[in-house]
């Protein structure tokens, strides 16, 4: 019996051409088999669409126009852009925003990191405590400004019946330059000491605790502890907190306009950049120009954040 061989054959060759479209067929079938995942995250896109792109883009769009809020459009190029480099009042403005973020924030950050190290010691009460810090910052930040306002009311403010009562003569805080910029800067650093406050705390308990057990053993004191461990570890945390205090110290706008009024007091020195763009918006009528200036306050706390990051990721690798 002899045994036939047989030769194999080979499979059929698929076209360069049917192949890639069988392919696209399938990657779109495997595409459209997620409709229901898009569905459910197209409520978002819809919204952001809406409320975040568009006025965006509308807003780039008229810092090149000018336009009244009735009138026609008129394109004007950059002569918004123009004006805004020659008013003295936004460079007072702009002044006013940085020095403010700056007796606010470092303050501010400073006092929160001090808390949340002695909250983290703490043994009794901490729930108590943290809510305590919490409260400031879900408070109304317009019941916030008039309360502060009263505060340091010239003729019945507790500031100045404290001074009485230690011999010191009174002062006229919210009529003076710098006495705005104290009462204003003030009211921030109560509003937001108690956030960083647990986000310094949340951040210390992530530290390993063998770490000071380890530096309790080679005689390291409270002091060399904070500056060798607790602060090296906080980095990560230290750079969030500078980066959104950046973002909302440079967009102050509430706490100036409730406790001395749209034109920034005396000297105008509560105006800070967002309250020129809400006069020169809502009550000049002049919106393009308003939106120049948002234009600009977009780019300066882009500035600022990025000067930040970068300050903070460069100490980090130097290390």
């Amino acid at each position: 019996m002899t045994e036939t061989a047989t030769v194999p054959t080979e499979p059929p060759k698929l076209s360069v051409t049917g192949r890639g479209a069988s392919t696209g067929q399938w990657r779109g079938r495997r595409v459209w088999s997620y409709w229901r995942f898009y569905l459910a995250l197209s409520p978002f896109y819809i919204l952001f669409a809406v409320f975040g792109l568009y006025p965006m883009l509308s807003t780039i769009v008229l810092a090149f126009q000018r336009w009244d809020g009735l009138s026609a459009r008129r394109f004007t190029g950059l002569d918004n852009f123009r004006f805004l480099v020659e008013d003295p009042t936004f460079w007072l403005a702009l002044k006013n925003t940085v020095v403010l973020f700056l007796m606010s924030t470092v303050p501010t950050l400073a006092i929160a990191l001090v808390l949340a190290v002695m909250l983290q010691s703490a043994v009794r009460f901490t729930n108590v405590y943290r809510i305590a810090y919490f409260i400031p910052n879900v408070t109304s930040l317009v019941a916030m400004a008039i309360f502060f306002g009263s505060v340091f009311s010239t003729n019945f403010g507790l500031v100045n019946a404290a001074l009485r009562s230690l011999g010191i003569a009174e002062q006229d805080w919210l009529g003076q330059p710098w006495g705005i910029k104290i009462a204003i800067s003030t009211m921030i650093v109560w509003q937001w000491v108690g956030y960083n406050t647990l986000i310094y705390l949340a951040g210390l308990q992530a530290i390993p605790k063998d770490q000071y057990e380890a530096a309790k053993v080679d005689g390291a004191g409270p002091v060399r502890t904070f500056f060798s461990i607790t602060l090296p570890q906080l980095r990560p945390v230290v750079l969030f907190t500078v980066v959104i205090s950046t973002i909302g110290g440079l967009q102050t706008f509430t706490e100036p306009q409730v406790m001395v009024g749209n034109s920034g007091g005396t000297g105008q020195s509560g105006m800070t950049v967002v309250l020129f763009f809400y006069r020169a918006a809502f009550l000049d009528n002049d919106y393009g120009y308003a939106a120049a200036i948002a234009l600009s306050i977009f780019l300066l706390v882009l500035l600022f954040t990025a000067i930040n990051w970068r300050i903070f990721r460069g100490r980090s690798e130097a290390r």
